[in-house]
């Protein structure tokens, strides 16, 4: 959903802080960050929360039937509670993650999801409220996640140094932490908004019934692989944040490095791995022989796309860790909006060459993107990344004021 991902990208400076910070040994602003961030985002929520509260004539305006208007309106109805549980999750994972606790949040998520699956059930098919009960059932669970979370925080001695209570220092300087969010929310927007431009085109070809069946395919598998680049940006994140934060260069330009390493080769395997199965992987999703061909087709380009987002992802976790939101979002309206699109709708159109031209030329906007933070990164001088980072967290080292008696396990 759009709304999450504008909360999701705007989230990622408490990354860049907290983890600079805990490297710091400034563990009492960690705290501090992971309120600024959920006030932050709270209010970012309120002008979603509207849409989504008058969603219905909004959908009737833009030309939807009223049937389906009023449905998806019901849902979204249901979904309001959600926004700002989210708004409130990410900072939460961010404050732990930043410590490397990452464990409690799984086991957390994982007993969510199973009540989730009894709630949804009880209040669709047992109470029958239909789609506002699926709704408020998805909203009533991330509340649950948040609350179990924020338990944890409050309670495991683990924490007792991050988190000192409440604060008024929350309310501090929320402009400027609004600036790196929002630099932070254009980076992530543009990247994820890129590959959906891909479908969008891919629905103008000729026949775009076998292209987009493919390309869905195809997408699907290479998401399934992202799931490991996810997991080392995050990683890369912290880990260069901590180093920079504790004032260790060398130890930051490793750790870049070491984290873009494994994340790459572990790409090039699964790229082999799905090369060599070309011809059986669209069976998971679908028996056509017709789009079994086109996907053993597209799957070199496949290939090369898995290969390139076991690197480029973790650049950009190096990128958050550093607090470079800002300039990779210039690099990503460059490369991907400027390059990648116009050339692959060059290809795919002008020269014919299909869902192959339009996905090996968005390609192109990558793999130059992935050269340029490659080239960044090797040219960093460390030593002033750490100078850096003291600035920054200098300058959001506020002196704190109780808004509530600390809480003290």
């Amino acid at each position: 959903m759009a709304w999450r991902l504008l909360q999701l990208g705007m989230g990622s400076a408490v990354e860049t802080l907290c983890g600079q910070a805990y490297g710091a040994e400034k563990y009492e602003m960690l705290g501090v960050y992971l309120q600024r961030s959920t006030v932050l985002l709270m209010a970012t929520g309120v002008p979603l929360a509207a849409m989504y509260a008058f969603s219905e004539p909004i959908l009737l305006l833009l030309g939807q039937s009223p049937e389906i208007a009023g449905a998806a309106a019901e849902f979204a109805y249901g979904l309001i509670p959600q926004i700002f549980a989210y708004a409130a999750n990410f900072p939460i994972q961010k404050f732990l993650q930043a410590q490397s606790i990452v464990a409690p949040s799984a086991y957390i998520l994982t007993a969510s999801m199973a009540l989730h699956v009894a709630m949804s059930w009880v209040a669709v098919y047992r109470l029958g409220l239909g789609l506002l009960g699926a709704s408020l059932t998805l909203s009533l669970t991330w509340w649950v996640l948040v609350a179990g979370q924020f338990a944890y925080i409050v309670l495991s001695p683990r924490c007792r140094e991050t988190w000192t209570g409440f604060t008024w220092a929350a309310f501090a300087d929320l402009a400027g932490f609004a600036r790196l969010s929002a630099a932070s929310a254009v980076m992530l927007a543009l990247e994820v908004w890129y590959f959906q431009v891909l479908i969008l085109l891919a629905g103008m070809l000729p026949d775009p019934q076998i292209a987009l069946d493919s390309l869905t395919v195809c997408t699907s598998i290479q998401s399934w692989v992202f799931m490991i680049s996810v997991g080392f940006n995050a990683a890369a994140s912290v880990r260069v944040g901590n180093e920079l934060g504790a004032g260790n260069p060398r130890s930051a330009a490793f750790s870049a490095w070491v984290v873009t390493a494994m994340s790459a080769l572990i790409a090039v395997i699964a790229g082999v791995v799905v090369f060599l199965l070309r011809h059986k992987l669209s069976y998971i999703f679908t028996g056509g022989e017709a789009v079994s061909r086109a996907v053993a087709d597209l799957c070199p380009l496949l290939v090369g796309t898995i290969v390139l987002c076991g690197i480029q992802p973790v650049l950009s976790g190096v990128a958050v860790g550093c607090g470079w939101q800002a300039l990779v979002a210039y690099i990503n309206i460059g490369c991907y909006y400027f390059i990648g699109v116009p050339l692959g709708a060059l290809l795919g159109f002008k020269f014919d060459y299909g869902i192959k031209g339009l996905w090996g030329g968005m390609i192109g906007g990558t793999l130059i993107q992935t050269i340029i933070l490659l080239w960044i990164t090797f040219r960093t001088d460390w030593n002033k990344e750490v100078e850096e980072a003291r600035r920054r967290l200098d300058k959001w080292d506020d002196a704190k004021q109780p808004l509530l008696a600390n809480v003290q396990r």
